[in-house]
């Protein structure tokens, strides 16, 4: 079976490092464009590594990408982690179709930061999808799924690495496998169910102290490590990393410092505290929250926020 891998970054050299180690038959990858003074894509550099065509178009929407496309006469494309878009003409090329992979159980959580928001919003279960994609956003009809836990100190870096992402290539072999046997079935997504999500931006990422400590808590996870959520100490901004959620609120306003130690700092919130273990100051590196306090002045009493 000829087949079309198209994705990019860590991720997508991981599944085409998996389809090769098994003797999937890859006949070219494309992955998007590197950005003036950016690194080269792994992706790429593995597939060059390997000796296989590389394409990186700017756009999938021209004539010329679509006769490429269409003279490797492809049976089956394989997206693996794709940010540009690829219009219906270009994925029904292949005598087989297109799969990609999402990191969500579609149609909840359609969207580019699909990691971070069930995070965001409390919620204990995400999972990830292989899909058929077509012109919308993530509104295919499913090929499989698999649930993983979210638990409570997972961040956004912990679920994605240490579930979302080996279980994800994984799935795209198994879907591979399904295409390949004639069992691969094409469930149409419920729209009742399917929310959107766009990306979790900076501005999202601001600590209200005063929200019930939870919802603070499930915020930071969520912005752990991108975009980072972030505080005010002395009108300077402060991103926060680790932390955990700890009972009580010592009696203390929302924002409030409420000890330091060589935990971390404990912060209160509307409910509960925050201990906050590593931290990155404007301007700076990121250092355990107890070095900053100690550096930056920080004591018990002091507000954030």
């Amino acid at each position: 079976m000829r087949i079309i891998v198209n994705g990019q970054q860590a991720f997508g050299k991981a599944v085409l490092e998996a389809m090769l180690a098994r003797g999937d038959n890859v006949v070219a990858v494309y992955c998007a464009p590197e950005k003036p003074g950016q690194k080269i894509d792994p992706l790429k550099e593995f597939a060059q590594s390997k000796g296989l065509p590389v394409h990186q178009p700017a756009s999938f929407k021209t004539p010329e990408v679509h006769d490429q496309v269409k003279a490797l006469n492809p049976d089956l494309g394989v997206m693996a982690y794709v940010t540009l878009f690829v219009p219906s003409t270009i994925l029904n090329i292949p005598k087989l179709g297109t799969i990609q992979y999402h990191p969500s159980l579609l149609p909840r959580h359609r969207g580019p930061s699909s990691i971070n928001w069930p995070i965001i919003m409390g919620e204990t279960k995400t999972g990830l999808t292989i899909f058929w994609p077509d012109d919308g956003l993530d509104t295919g009809p499913v090929l499989l799924q698999k649930t993983v836990d979210i638990k409570e100190n997972d961040t956004l870096g912990t679920l994605y690495f240490d579930q979302l992402f080996p279980m994800g290539v994984k799935a795209m072999l198994e879907g591979i496998d399904m295409v390949k046997s004639g069992n691969a079935p094409r469930v149409k997504q419920d729209e009742s169910q399917a929310t959107y999500e766009s990306w979790c931006r900076k501005k999202d990422g601001e600590i209200i102290w005063s929200k019930p400590v939870a919802e603070v808590h499930n915020l930071i996870r969520g912005c752990n490590p991108q975009p980072g959520a972030w505080t005010k100490n002395q009108g300077k901004t402060v991103e926060v990393y680790d932390c955990v959620k700890v009972a009580g609120d010592g009696g203390a306003a929302p924002g409030t410092v409420t000890d330091v130690s060589a935990e971390g700092v404990k912060v209160a919130a509307q409910g509960g505290q925050i201990l906050i273990k590593r931290v990155k100051p404007e301007a700076e590196a990121k250092l355990g929250a107890a070095d900053w306090a100690a550096k930056a002045g920080v004591a018990k009493g002091a507000k954030l926020g």
